[in-house]
């Protein structure tokens, strides 16, 4: 993907800051990851949306004391991470030929328990449900666990995209959606933490494609990481077209 030279956006929850209280801690955890998303971000290639779990994100005091620099634990020092970043509620990327948009957020806005009242949603997931997560009960609030909540996120998300005649890329629910032409416009990257792989949307040369990643093992042994096409590629300016 760095050698590729795409740009890679993060659509939401790409931190889980409600379970986690330290930033710091995930970063430790997952150094290989932010050293890998830092290349990107020194590149000028690197955008956040923040959802509902890393809402934070959305504090200029909190980006600038967590994701600007790290300590790093094993050089015992400060090393610039994303220097100057600036997370989005939401962003909207321009076709190139057509002058097109498409719109782009995590898909929370819809869900009031998860928008308006976040910091409740964030005590009961801290406090409450992550405890009880341990013998094996589900969160009844998580639009990604319940497949109520789920259908109505994503019934709201395509009503938005009709009446406002937008073309729309979203997270929130981890359920992927790739609509085919002359259907809604409303995408969905799907999920970064399921235990067999990710899903997500990729945009190039015109066209849009959901694909997954996840890991194979070769005949003689050896893991390796295996993107697959799921759905796609279409052409994404065919989606423009709303009346």
């Amino acid at each position: 993907m760095v050698k590729d030279n795409y740009t890679y956006i993060e659509i939401g929850d790409g931190d889980e800051l409600w379970e986690n209280n330290k930033f710091s801690d995930i970063v430790q955890a997952h150094r290989d990851v932010f050293l890998l998303l830092s290349k990107f971000f020194n590149d000028g290639r690197l955008h956040f949306i923040f959802g509902n779990h890393d809402m934070v994100k959305g504090n200029n005091r909190f980006v600038e004391k967590n994701l600007f620099q790290y300590f790093d634990e094993r050089e015992k020092k400060y090393i610039p991470l994303f220097e100057n970043i600036k997370p989005h509620e939401g962003l909207v990327l321009r076709h190139k030929t057509t002058n097109d948009k498409v719109f782009l957020l995590h898909g929370h806005q819809v869900d009031c328990l998860n928008y308006n009242l976040w910091k409740l949603s964030r005590f009961l997931v801290r406090y409450l449900w992550r405890p009880l997560n341990f013998f094996g009960v589900n969160d009844p609030t998580s639009t990604a666990k319940n497949y109520r909540k789920k259908a109505a996120v994503e019934k709201k998300l395509s009503q938005w995209v009709m009446r406002e005649k937008h073309m729309l890329i979203s997270g929130h629910t981890h359920r992927p959606m790739f609509p085919d032409v002359g259907e809604p416009p409303y995408f969905n990257g799907g999920s970064s933490v399921h235990p067999r792989g990710i899903t997500g949307i990729e945009i190039a040369d015109g066209f849009i494609t959901l694909v997954a990643w996840n890991v194979k093992t070769k005949h003689d042994g050896q893991l390796f990481i295996n993107r697959e096409v799921v759905a796609g590629p279409s052409k994404i300016r065919d989606y423009f077209n709303l009346e």
